[in-house]
Protein backbone atom coordinates (compact mmCIF):
# COMPACT_ATOMS: atom_id res chain seq x y z
CA UNK A 1 0.00 0.00 0.00
CA UNK A 2 0.70 3.87 -0.04
CA UNK A 3 0.75 5.14 3.00
CA UNK A 4 1.25 9.19 3.59
CA UNK A 5 2.70 9.56 7.03
CA UNK A 6 2.49 13.52 8.79
CA UNK A 7 4.63 13.75 11.64
CA UNK A 8 6.97 11.47 10.20
CA UNK A 9 10.16 12.81 11.68
CA UNK A 10 8.53 13.09 15.32
CA UNK A 11 8.95 10.77 18.57
CA UNK A 12 6.13 8.14 17.71
CA UNK A 13 6.70 9.40 13.55
CA UNK A 14 10.72 8.16 13.89
CA UNK A 15 9.37 4.61 15.44
CA UNK A 16 7.01 4.65 12.99
CA UNK A 17 9.14 4.73 9.98
CA UNK A 18 11.78 2.21 11.09
CA UNK A 19 9.17 -0.16 11.45
CA UNK A 20 7.33 0.17 8.19
CA UNK A 21 10.60 0.21 6.19
CA UNK A 22 10.54 -3.08 7.31
CA UNK A 23 7.69 -3.68 5.10
CA UNK A 24 6.47 -3.54 1.68
CA UNK A 25 4.75 -0.93 1.51
CA UNK A 26 5.52 2.37 -0.06
CA UNK A 27 5.61 5.59 2.21
CA UNK A 28 5.04 8.97 1.48
CA UNK A 29 6.47 12.03 4.00
CA UNK A 30 4.45 15.23 4.88
CA UNK A 31 5.64 17.52 7.13
CA UNK A 32 7.40 20.60 8.29
CA UNK A 33 10.62 18.92 8.38
CA UNK A 34 10.61 17.99 4.53
CA UNK A 35 8.80 21.60 3.85
CA UNK A 36 5.43 21.02 4.02
CA UNK A 37 3.20 22.96 5.85
CA UNK A 38 0.27 20.45 6.48
CA UNK A 39 -2.44 23.30 7.31
CA UNK A 40 -2.23 24.84 3.73
CA UNK A 41 -3.97 22.67 1.77
CA UNK A 42 -2.37 24.00 -1.54
CA UNK A 43 0.63 22.34 -0.36
CA UNK A 44 -1.23 19.07 1.03
CA UNK A 45 -3.53 18.47 -2.15
CA UNK A 46 -0.45 17.23 -4.16
CA UNK A 47 -0.35 13.76 -2.56
CA UNK A 48 -2.55 11.72 -4.44
CA UNK A 49 -3.39 8.28 -5.26
CA UNK A 50 -2.44 7.28 -0.97
CA UNK A 51 -4.34 4.68 1.07
CA UNK A 52 -3.70 5.04 3.95
CA UNK A 53 -3.05 8.22 5.97
CA UNK A 54 -1.62 8.71 8.99
CA UNK A 55 -1.97 11.89 10.96
CA UNK A 56 0.55 11.72 13.84
CA UNK A 57 1.62 15.59 13.07
CA UNK A 58 0.31 17.76 15.73
CA UNK A 59 1.31 20.20 18.14
CA UNK A 60 1.03 18.47 21.52
CA UNK A 61 3.06 20.56 24.66
CA UNK A 62 0.13 21.40 26.75
CA UNK A 63 2.17 24.16 28.44
CA UNK A 64 2.49 25.93 25.30
CA UNK A 65 -0.71 25.37 24.35
CA UNK A 66 -1.84 28.32 26.72
CA UNK A 67 0.67 30.66 25.91
CA UNK A 68 0.13 29.97 21.96
CA UNK A 69 -3.83 28.64 21.70
CA UNK A 70 -4.86 30.45 18.63
CA UNK A 71 -1.18 28.65 17.04
CA UNK A 72 -2.48 25.15 18.22
CA UNK A 73 -6.07 25.16 17.07
CA UNK A 74 -5.02 26.54 13.87
CA UNK A 75 -2.34 24.07 13.24
CA UNK A 76 -4.08 20.69 14.82
CA UNK A 77 -7.68 21.57 13.13
CA UNK A 78 -6.59 22.60 9.67
CA UNK A 79 -4.00 19.82 9.44
CA UNK A 80 -6.43 17.35 10.29
CA UNK A 81 -9.24 18.73 8.43
CA UNK A 82 -6.76 19.08 5.06
CA UNK A 83 -5.83 15.18 5.87
CA UNK A 84 -9.76 13.99 5.70
CA UNK A 85 -10.42 15.89 2.65
CA UNK A 86 -6.91 14.27 0.94
CA UNK A 87 -8.84 10.76 2.19
CA UNK A 88 -12.30 11.55 0.97
CA UNK A 89 -10.43 12.81 -2.85
CA UNK A 90 -8.43 9.32 -2.97
CA UNK A 91 -9.98 6.69 -1.01
CA UNK A 92 -8.06 6.75 1.83
CA UNK A 93 -8.51 5.50 5.19
CA UNK A 94 -6.95 7.54 7.76
CA UNK A 95 -5.38 6.48 11.01
CA UNK A 96 -6.13 9.51 13.35
CA UNK A 97 -4.18 10.02 16.74
CA UNK A 98 -5.74 11.93 19.44
CA UNK A 99 -5.24 11.72 22.64
CA UNK A 100 -6.38 11.23 26.78
CA UNK A 101 -10.16 12.71 26.50
CA UNK A 102 -11.87 11.96 29.30
CA UNK A 103 -10.76 14.31 31.77
CA UNK A 104 -11.34 13.95 35.23
CA UNK A 105 -12.84 10.06 35.15
CA UNK A 106 -15.97 9.52 36.27
CA UNK A 107 -15.42 5.76 36.77
CA UNK A 108 -12.42 3.51 35.89
CA UNK A 109 -11.26 1.82 34.19
CA UNK A 110 -12.19 4.32 31.46
CA UNK A 111 -13.51 2.82 28.23
CA UNK A 112 -13.99 4.56 24.56
CA UNK A 113 -17.73 4.90 25.87
CA UNK A 114 -16.68 7.23 28.75
CA UNK A 115 -17.85 10.74 28.19
CA UNK A 116 -15.33 13.34 26.66
CA UNK A 117 -14.05 16.69 28.53
CA UNK A 118 -11.44 19.11 26.94
CA UNK A 119 -9.60 20.76 29.63
CA UNK A 120 -6.74 22.10 28.93
CA UNK A 121 -6.24 24.27 25.04
CA UNK A 122 -4.43 21.20 23.56
CA UNK A 123 -6.76 18.27 24.41
CA UNK A 124 -9.79 20.97 23.11
CA UNK A 125 -8.20 20.86 19.96
CA UNK A 126 -8.58 16.71 19.95
CA UNK A 127 -12.31 17.28 20.29
CA UNK A 128 -12.35 19.42 17.43
CA UNK A 129 -10.78 17.27 15.46
CA UNK A 130 -12.31 13.77 16.52
CA UNK A 131 -15.90 15.61 15.66
CA UNK A 132 -14.27 16.71 12.12
CA UNK A 133 -13.46 12.54 11.96
CA UNK A 134 -16.88 12.08 12.80
CA UNK A 135 -18.33 14.61 10.12
CA UNK A 136 -16.01 12.98 7.27
CA UNK A 137 -17.14 9.07 8.44
CA UNK A 138 -20.78 9.87 8.77
CA UNK A 139 -21.02 12.23 5.06
CA UNK A 140 -18.37 11.24 3.24
CA UNK A 141 -18.08 7.26 4.44
CA UNK A 142 -14.06 7.80 5.06
CA UNK A 143 -13.17 5.09 6.97
CA UNK A 144 -11.12 6.27 10.53
CA UNK A 145 -9.55 4.61 13.08
CA UNK A 146 -8.93 6.99 16.40
CA UNK A 147 -6.44 6.83 18.84
CA UNK A 148 -6.59 7.61 22.12
CA UNK A 149 -3.60 6.94 23.91
CA UNK A 150 -2.85 7.60 27.57
CA UNK A 151 0.67 8.44 28.97
CA UNK A 152 3.17 7.19 25.67
CA UNK A 153 7.08 7.41 26.85
CA UNK A 154 10.00 5.87 25.38
CA UNK A 155 13.30 6.87 24.40
CA UNK A 156 13.76 9.71 22.66
CA UNK A 157 11.29 11.74 23.50
CA UNK A 158 10.65 15.03 23.87
CA UNK A 159 13.06 15.72 27.24
CA UNK A 160 10.16 18.25 28.79
CA UNK A 161 8.01 15.39 29.45
CA UNK A 162 7.80 13.58 32.95
CA UNK A 163 9.52 10.07 32.05
CA UNK A 164 12.37 12.02 29.80
CA UNK A 165 13.07 14.44 32.78
CA UNK A 166 12.76 12.26 35.51
CA UNK A 167 15.42 9.98 33.74
CA UNK A 168 17.58 12.95 33.00
CA UNK A 169 17.71 13.83 36.17
CA UNK A 170 18.19 10.31 37.96
CA UNK A 171 21.77 10.66 35.47
CA UNK A 172 22.50 14.25 37.20
CA UNK A 173 22.36 12.90 40.60
CA UNK A 174 19.27 14.69 41.68
CA UNK A 175 15.34 14.75 40.90
CA UNK A 176 13.22 17.46 41.92
CA UNK A 177 9.53 16.91 41.41
CA UNK A 178 6.84 19.21 41.79
CA UNK A 179 3.74 16.66 42.98
CA UNK A 180 4.10 13.08 42.86
CA UNK A 181 0.82 11.72 43.73
CA UNK A 182 -0.43 11.83 40.27
CA UNK A 183 -1.20 7.98 38.15
CA UNK A 184 -1.40 8.07 35.10
CA UNK A 185 -1.31 4.55 32.59
CA UNK A 186 1.95 4.80 30.90
CA UNK A 187 2.35 2.94 27.22
CA UNK A 188 5.49 2.77 25.35
CA UNK A 189 5.97 3.74 22.17
CA UNK A 190 7.00 0.19 20.72
CA UNK A 191 3.40 -0.87 21.70
CA UNK A 192 2.00 2.07 19.88
CA UNK A 193 3.43 1.12 16.88
CA UNK A 194 2.52 -2.39 17.51
CA UNK A 195 -1.13 -1.16 17.46
CA UNK A 196 -0.75 1.43 14.14
CA UNK A 197 0.65 -1.46 12.27
CA UNK A 198 -2.42 -3.45 13.14
CA UNK A 199 -4.75 -0.88 12.32
CA UNK A 200 -3.09 -0.47 8.55
CA UNK A 201 -3.84 -4.00 7.81
CA UNK A 202 -7.43 -4.33 9.43
CA UNK A 203 -10.22 -3.49 6.77
CA UNK A 204 -11.94 -0.75 8.43
CA UNK A 205 -15.24 0.84 6.51
CA UNK A 206 -16.48 2.92 9.34
CA UNK A 207 -15.25 5.00 12.18
CA UNK A 208 -13.57 3.07 15.17
CA UNK A 209 -12.16 4.42 18.49
CA UNK A 210 -9.85 2.82 20.56
CA UNK A 211 -7.56 3.36 24.06
CA UNK A 212 -4.34 2.80 24.18
CA UNK A 213 -2.62 1.98 27.30
CA UNK A 214 -1.73 -1.11 29.51
CA UNK A 215 -4.77 -0.77 32.14
CA UNK A 216 -2.51 -0.35 34.67
CA UNK A 217 -1.68 2.79 36.62
CA UNK A 218 1.48 4.13 37.95
CA UNK A 219 2.34 7.48 40.35
CA UNK A 220 5.06 9.70 39.75
CA UNK A 221 6.46 8.54 42.63
CA UNK A 222 6.33 5.29 42.17
CA UNK A 223 8.12 5.90 38.29
CA UNK A 224 10.66 8.17 40.43
CA UNK A 225 11.49 4.70 42.76
CA UNK A 226 11.97 2.73 39.93
CA UNK A 227 14.06 5.15 37.87
CA UNK A 228 16.51 5.42 41.49
CA UNK A 229 16.36 1.56 41.52
CA UNK A 230 18.55 1.65 38.16
CA UNK A 231 21.41 3.52 39.82
CA UNK A 232 23.87 1.79 42.29
CA UNK A 233 24.73 5.09 43.16
CA UNK A 234 22.13 7.46 45.62
CA UNK A 235 19.91 9.52 43.87
CA UNK A 236 18.58 12.50 45.69
CA UNK A 237 15.02 13.09 45.62
CA UNK A 238 13.16 16.14 46.51
CA UNK A 239 8.99 16.97 46.18
CA UNK A 240 7.85 20.68 46.48
CA UNK A 241 4.72 19.87 46.34
CA UNK A 242 3.33 22.33 44.19
CA UNK A 243 -0.37 21.22 43.45
CA UNK A 244 -1.06 21.83 39.51
CA UNK A 245 -5.07 23.16 39.27
CA UNK A 246 -7.48 20.62 38.11
CA UNK A 247 -4.93 18.40 37.79
CA UNK A 248 -6.23 14.69 37.39
CA UNK A 249 -5.33 12.48 39.48
CA UNK A 250 -5.51 9.03 38.21
CA UNK A 251 -6.20 7.25 34.58
CA UNK A 252 -6.59 3.79 33.86
CA UNK A 253 -6.96 2.67 30.53
CA UNK A 254 -10.07 -0.10 29.49
CA UNK A 255 -7.99 -1.67 26.22
CA UNK A 256 -10.54 -4.99 25.99
CA UNK A 257 -12.32 -3.30 22.91
CA UNK A 258 -8.65 -3.04 21.20
CA UNK A 259 -7.61 -6.25 22.26
CA UNK A 260 -11.29 -7.77 21.46
CA UNK A 261 -11.15 -6.22 17.84
CA UNK A 262 -7.74 -6.51 16.41
CA UNK A 263 -6.26 -8.94 18.71
CA UNK A 264 -3.23 -6.31 19.87
CA UNK A 265 -1.87 -6.23 23.67
CA UNK A 266 0.68 -4.34 25.36
CA UNK A 267 3.79 -6.20 25.55
CA UNK A 268 6.55 -3.70 27.41
CA UNK A 269 5.99 -3.81 31.25
CA UNK A 270 7.01 -0.10 32.79
CA UNK A 271 10.14 -1.55 34.21
CA UNK A 272 11.63 -3.09 30.64
CA UNK A 273 10.41 0.53 29.23
CA UNK A 274 11.84 2.69 31.47
CA UNK A 275 15.29 0.38 31.51
CA UNK A 276 15.39 0.66 27.70
CA UNK A 277 15.50 4.65 27.87
CA UNK A 278 18.62 4.32 30.07
CA UNK A 279 20.36 1.89 27.43
CA UNK A 280 22.70 4.15 25.54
Amino acid sequence: MKILITGYSGFIGSYLVKRLNQTQHELVFADISNGIDLSDWQQVKCFEDVDVIIHLANLSFVPASYEQPKRFYENNYLSTLNMLELCRLSGAKLIYFSSYMYGHPQYQPIDENHPIQAYNPYSQTKVICESLCEGYSRDFKVPITIFRPFNIYGKGQNPDFLIPSIIQQAKNGKIVIKDDRPKRDYIHVDDVISAIISAIDKENNTLIKYNLGTGISYSVKEIVDIVRGFFDNEIEYFCTNEIRPNDVMDTIADISKIKNEMNWKPTVSIIDGLKKMLED
